[in-house]
C-alpha cells in the first residue's frame, strides 16, 4: 500500500469506502450492478488509475474473506440431506461441464499456438468461474434457492474442489529432475492425507463441539461473545481447510452444512452477514484493482481476442451441457452467461504454474488481465441479457397452466396474502379460480388442496380465460407493484363487472391503483398499524368507543390526504371505500370483542 504508519492506514480506509460508497449507488441508479460499480471503482483508485493504491494483492488476500463468507451463508441454507439431493448436480453436472469446457478451451489455446501444457493451464484456470461474481449476482435476483440457482451453486462448489487435484496437475506438468519427482511423489501422498484429515477434524467438530459450545455461549447472554464465536467458526474452518491444502471456501461451506441443522442458525447468519456484504464487496475493489491496463495496452490483440474466444467457448459448452443434462433453453442460456467468465481461483493456478514454470511470467500476465476483464464484463453480459432475452420459461412439471375456468372470484396471486384473503371467500362458498405465475408456489399449495393454476395475471388473454370476464371480483394478491397496476388497468377492459380489488405495496402504489381504475386498494402495512394504533390507545385507558373515534379520526384525515393526492379527485369516491369497509370491520370486531367478554 501508499503508506506505513497508522494514520496512513487509516485514510486509505476512508479511500476505500468512499469509492465503494460513490460508484456502487450510481452504477445501481444507472441499472449496471452493484459488482460492476466495485469493479470499476477499484480500477479507478487502483495502481492503473489514481494510483491510491499499489498493492491490490494485498487486498485481494484479505478479501477472499467476503468469498468465505458468503459460501459459510450458503451452506447454513444446505441441509446434509438437501446436498445430498444435489450429489448428482456436485458430480455429475459439475464435472461434465468442467470437462468440456476444459477440452474445447484447450484446443482454443492451441489454436493460439501455444503448447498444450500451457493451454491446458490457461484453459483449466478459466474453467474454474468466480463463485464471488455468481453468488453475488445470483443472490441480487434472489434466484439463489430456486432450482436453476440450486444447481449453478452445485456446480461452483464442484469447481471450488477441483483446484486440489489441479495444483497437483501444475507439479506433474512442471519440467523437473528425477529426484524432484521422487520428492514429489512422497509429497503428494502426505497432502492428501493432510487434506482427508482436515475434512475429518472438521466434521468431528461440527457434530460434536460446536452446538454445545453455542449453547454456552447462549448461556452467557453476551451478544459480542456469540458474533465472536460467529467468525471463529468461520474463519478456523477456513483455515483448517487452507492447513490442508483445500479451498478456504470450500471450509467455510462444510462448517455451514453441518450447523444448517443448529437451533443457533439464524443467529450466526445474523452475525456474519454484514462482514460477509463489506469483504465482498472490497474483494470486487480488489479485482478491479488487478486489472493491469498496461499489459492490455501493449498485448491488446491477443488480450480482446483471447476474452471474446475463451468466453464465447465455455458460454456455449456450459449451454450445450445445460442442455444435455434437460435443462430448458431459457435455464441453459442463463447459465452460460452467468458461468462465462473465469475466477479467483484461476489466480491462484496461474501463480503455482508459474513458479513450476509451465507458464512464463508473459502468459501468467495475459491470462491474469484476461480473467479479470472476464470477470468485469460478466455483470454487463447478464444486464445485456436480461434486456434483451426473452422471458423465461419455467417447468410445468405438476402445474397445470390456466385454460376457460368460470369464477365468481378470481384470485391472482397466492402466497401469504392470497392465501389468508381466500378463506373468506371459500367460507361464502363463492367459486374461486386461482392462478399465479410461481410454479412452486403451486406445487406446494397443492399439498394443501388447493388447485392453483399457472398464468401472467398481468396479461389480458390470461384474465380472460381464467374467467374474469364472468367473476364479480378479481382480488389481485401479487407483490409486484408494476404487475399490479398493469392488471388494474387491463382489468378494466376485460372484467368491466367485476370489482377489482387489489393489495397495494404503499400510499404511492395506491394513488396509481386509483388512477389505473381500481375499485379498492389495500395498502399492505396500513390496516394492521391502525389495528395496532387502536390498541395502542386502548392501553392509554381509553374506553373502545373512545379508541374506535379516534381511529376514525385518523382514518378521515388519511382518506382527505389521499383523495388530495389522486389527480382532479376523479378517484376520490373509490379513495374512501376502503375507509369505510375498514370502519365497518372494525365496528364489527369491536362488538364481537364487547360480547364475547360479557
Amino acid at each position: 500500500m501508499a503508506g506505513e504508519n497508522g494514520g496512513s492506514d487509516l485514510l486509505q480506509v476512508v479511500m476505500l469506502l468512499s469509492a465503494a460508497v460513490v460508484a456502487v449507488p450510481l452504477f445501481k441508479r444507472l441499472g449496471l450492478g452493484s459488482v460492476l460499480g466495485y469493479l470499476a471503482a477499484g480500477l479507478a483508485i487502483g495502481p492503473f488509475g489514481l494510483a491510491w493504491f499499489t498493492d491490490p494483492h494485498t487486498i485481494l488476500h484479505t478479501a477472499e474473506l467476503g468469498v468465505v463468507m458468503f459460501l459459510f451463508l450458503i451452506g447454513l441454507e444446505m441441509r446434509p440431506s438437501h446436498l445430498w439431493g444435489l450429489r448428482r448436480a456436485i458430480f455429475g453436472l459439475g464435472s461434465l461441464q468442467v470437462v468440456v469446457c476444459g477440452a474445447l478451451m484447450t484446443l482454443v489455446g492451441m489454436g493460439f499456438g501455444f503448447s498444450w501444457q500451457v493451454s491446458l493451464i490457461s484453459a483449466m484456470g478459466f474453467v474454474l468461474t468466480s463463485t464471488a461474481i455468481v453468488m453475488q449476482l445470483l443472490g441480487e435476483r434472489g434466484d439463489v434457492a430456486a432450482p436453476r440457482g440450486q444447481k449453478i451453486v452445485a456446480i461452483l462448489l464442484f469447481e471450488d474442489l477441483l483446484i486440489v487435484p489441479l495444483l497437483a496437475l501444475v507439479a506433474f506438468l512442471a519440467p523437473a529432475s528425477a529426484s524432484d519427482v521422487a520428492a514429489g511423489g512422497g509429497t503428494n501422498w502426505g497432502a492428501i492425507g493432510l487434506a482427508l484429515g482436515s475434512v475429518g477434524v472438521l466434521v468431528a467438530a461440527g457434530l460434536w463441539l460446536l452446538n454445545p459450545m453455542f449453547q454456552v455461549l447462549a448461556r452467557s447472554r453476551a451478544r459480542e461473545v456469540m458474533t465472536a464465536a460467529a467468525l471463529l467458526v468461520v474463519l478456523g474452518a477456513a483455515l483448517l481447510m487452507q492447513l490442508g491444502g483445500l479451498s478456504m471456501a470450500m471450509g467455510a461451506f462444510l462448517a455451514g452444512v453441518l450447523l444448517s441443522e443448529s437451533t443457533f442458525r439464524h443467529q450466526l447468519e445474523a452475525d456474519v452477514e454484514p462482514f460477509r456484504g463489506l469483504l465482498l464487496g472490497l474483494f470486487f475493489l480488489g479485482v478491479g484493482m488487478s486489472l493491469d491496463l498496461a499489459v492490455v495496452a501493449s498485448n491488446w490483440p491477443l488480450i480482446v481476442a483471447g476474452v471474446l474466444s475463451l468466453m464465447g467457448t465455455k458460454a456455449l459448452c456450459i449451454y450445450l451441457v445445460a442442455r444435455l443434462a434437460k435443462s430448458s433453453h431459457a435455464d441453459a442460456l442463463d447459465r452460460a452467461v452467468l458461468m462465462a467468465q473465469g475466477g479467483e481461483f484461476a489466480f491462484v493456478l496461474f501463480a503455482a504454474a508459474m513458479a513450476a514454470k509451465v507458464i512464463d511470467p508473459v502468459v501468467n500476465a495475459n491470462m491474469t488481465a484476461i480473467v479479470v476483464l472476464s470477470m468485469a464484463l460478466t455483470p454487463l453480459t447478464v444486464l445485456l441479457h436480461k434486456r434483451f432475452a426473452r422471458a423465461d420459461a419455467v417447468s410445468m412439471d405438476g402445474v397445470e397452466a390456466v385454460s376457460e375456468h368460470t369464477a365468481n372470484v378470481l384470485i391472482i396471486g397466492f402466497g401469504r396474502v392470497g392465501q389468508i384473503a381466500s378463506q373468506g371467500v371459500l367460507a361464502r362458498g363463492a367459486t374461486l379460480t386461482i392462478i399465479d405465475h410461481d410454479t412452486q408456489v403451486i406445487r406446494d399449495t397443492a399439498e394443501y388442496g388447493f388447485k392453483v393454476y399457472y398464468g401472467d395475471g398481468s396479461r389480458p388473454e390470461v384474465l380472460h380465460a381464467a374467467g374474469a370476464h364472468e367473476a364479480c371480483a378479481v382480488l389481485v394478491c401479487v407483490d409486484d407493484k408494476a404487475a399490479a397496476t398493469r392488471i388494474a388497468e387491463n382489468a378494466r377492459h376485460v372484467c368491466p363487472q367485476a370489482q377489482v380489488i387489489i393489495r397495494a405495496y404503499d400510499r404511492e402504489h395506491a394513488v396509481e391503483l386509483a388512477k389505473a381504475g381500481a375499485d379498492v386498494y389495500v395498502r399492505e402495512t396500513f390496516e394492521s398499524a391502525m389495528v395496532l394504533g387502536r390498541e395502542a390507545v386502548l392501553a392509554t385507558g381509553a374506553s373502545a368507543d373512545e379508541a374506535d373515534e379516534v381511529m376514525a379520526r385518523v382514518r378521515r384525515r388519511d382518506a382527505e390526504r389521499f383523495e388530495l393526492e389522486v389527480a382532479g379527485g376523479l378517484f376520490a369516491g373509490r379513495a374512501l371505500v376502503l375507509g369505510n369497509v375498514a370502519k365497518r370491520q372494525h365496528q364489527i370486531e369491536a362488538s364481537a370483542a364487547a360480547s364475547n367478554a360479557s
